[in-house]
């Protein structure tokens, strides 16, 4: 068995355990995602020829009914964040160490890397390389859609959590496909997501200086969204709506 040797010091067998499985679950989960965001588009426009806007419709509902999935199965074990601006906002509020939060982050970017590098190998003949810089401009008005689709994703995540919600899979998977279908980005909301996306030249894809735009608008609306969250929830405001 691997173990983190010089990181968790004091901590038990289990708890290693847990950690590897988290990571794990972290890595499986944004892989997948990135392969349903990526794959999908190839089979439609690459493959099958479908008109753009079809496959924009095909592409929202297939990347809906995975994440769905992927937050049933990976949720119990790591959170299932598949996203480091949410692991961002869950360090802010101290579900998840520096440290663990440090680990998601790296897997989560791994696992988009390979999974844009495993979509593309399905559709070989079609695409040529496992991975191609993107040349795909999605600039000007369309940062302003990151910033929103963002902003309310992190929102109802915090939101879904701190009431105890038991429907984050189906809410979080209807939120965004229904983004995909209604931001002028068509809502990556994801940097883990955007970096995969730089590696394609595929429909999908993004040239690397508007992914690194999109980035930081990303960062943007997580962090209005989790100020917006701090004040819904104040202690004050809190504590008045539980008597």
């Amino acid at each position: 068995m691997l173990y983190f040797h010089g990181l968790d010091k004091g901590v038990t067998y289990t708890e290693k355990r847990i950690c590897k499985s988290q990571l794990c679950a972290e890595f499986l989960g944004s892989m997948f995602l990135v392969m349903a965001s990526i794959s999908s588009m190839i089979l439609l426009v690459d493959v099958l020829d479908a008109p753009i806007g079809i496959a924009v419709f095909a592409n929202a509902i297939a990347v809906a009914f995975v994440l769905c999935a992927l937050i049933e199965i990976f949720r119990p074990i790591s959170g299932a964040h598949f996203n480091p601006v949410v692991t961002m906002v869950m360090l802010l509020e101290g579900r998840v160490s520096a440290l663990k939060a440090s680990l998601f982050v790296l897997l989560q970017f791994l696992g988009g890397i390979v999974g844009v590098a495993l979509s593309r190998l399905m559709f070989l003949n079609e695409v040529g390389t496992l991975l191609a810089v993107s040349d795909n401009i999605r600039n000007e008005y369309i940062f302003f859609g990151e910033i929103l689709g963002t902003f309310i994703l992190v929102l109802t995540i915090l939101l879904l959590i701190k009431v105890g919600s038991n429907k984050i899979s189906i809410i979080v998977g209807f939120l965004v496909g229904g983004q995909l279908l209604s931001t002028s980005s068509t809502m990556f909301a994801n940097p883990q997501v955007t970096v995969a996306s730089m590696l394609t030249d595929t429909t999908s894809g993004i040239r690397p200086i508007d992914g690194l735009v999109f980035i930081a608008m990303q960062l943007i609306g997580a962090l209005l969204a989790y100020v917006v969250y701090k004040f819904i929830f104040t202690n004050k405001t809190y504590k008045t709506e539980e008597k």
